[in-house]
């Protein structure tokens, strides 16, 4: 962080875009606050708000993540869905997560409801997106039985609590960072903030156990090299 800039610099803003994402890379991969951020890049001699980081996260934290989605490998065949609640407002809603047989989460969606509309709902985006897979594992959540027969009428659906723990630990950063937050103030930002955050772990946090030392060093320095092109293409 103390080495000059080597990008062109972001139209429109007076910090470079090395220190624009390393900010917005701090925040997602470690459980760090705005405020925590903010003492990192202070200890760097930059000297920047928590609320200008705030900003920085929820304006490029999307970019990130797409660019992430844009480039990774086609999904396994064999899905994992689960669907967890988190408050708001005081309010129950629920997060719909979807993972691959390796692990990587392909999608999440806040929703208010936990019924068969709801289910409809997420199974639509995915499929959308990655086509329809051979094996579906849910929980024994009854609302996943009508839309999986119509959307995925090919698919073996596994109903079975104790076939989905790979997706239940996905869910652990998400409380992590829930409690760090204070909760989250609105699906939007719910939305906005785990879309970013679930994508962004994806690529840092390969599943380490595993890999070899050597291994593992080779994908993080892959993840790093993605990051650097991805921020070389951030816009105003």
């Amino acid at each position: 962080m103390k080495k000059p800039p080597t990008m062109p610099r972001l139209k429109g803003f007076r910090f470079p875009r090395e220190i624009i994402a390393f900010a917005v890379w701090a925040y997602h991969r470690f459980a760090l606050s705005a405020a925590d951020v903010e003492d990192l890049l202070a200890e760097r001699g930059v000297i920047v708000s928590r609320e200008t980081v705030r900003k920085w996260v929820n304006r490029f934290g999307r970019h990130f993540a797409d660019c992430i989605k844009r480039n990774r490998p086609a999904a396994a065949d064999k899905w994992h869905l689960d669907e967890v609640v988190i408050p708001i407002n005081g309010v129950k809603h629920w997060l719909w997560r979807a993972v691959d047989a390796n692990g990587d989460v392909l999608d999440i969606l806040v929703q208010k409801h936990r019924n068969a509309k709801a289910a409809k709902r997420f199974l639509r985006c995915l499929i959308d997106r990655f086509g329809t897979p051979r094996v579906v594992i849910t929980d024994k959540l009854r609302s996943y039985i009508n839309p999986i027969n119509t959307l995925m009428p090919n698919a073996d659906h596994r109903a079975h609590k104790g076939l989905n723990n790979r997706i239940e630990g996905s869910h652990r950063p998400t409380r992590k960072r829930e409690k760090l937050m204070g909760r989250f103030k609105s699906p939007r930002q719910a939305q906005r903030f785990l879309a970013a955050h679930d994508q962004i772990n994806t690529i840092f946090r390969p599943r380490r156990h595993r890999l070899s030392s050597a291994s593992y060093r080779h994908a993080r320095s892959d993840a790093f090299d993605l990051w650097g092109d991805y921020t070389l293409d951030m816009t105003a």
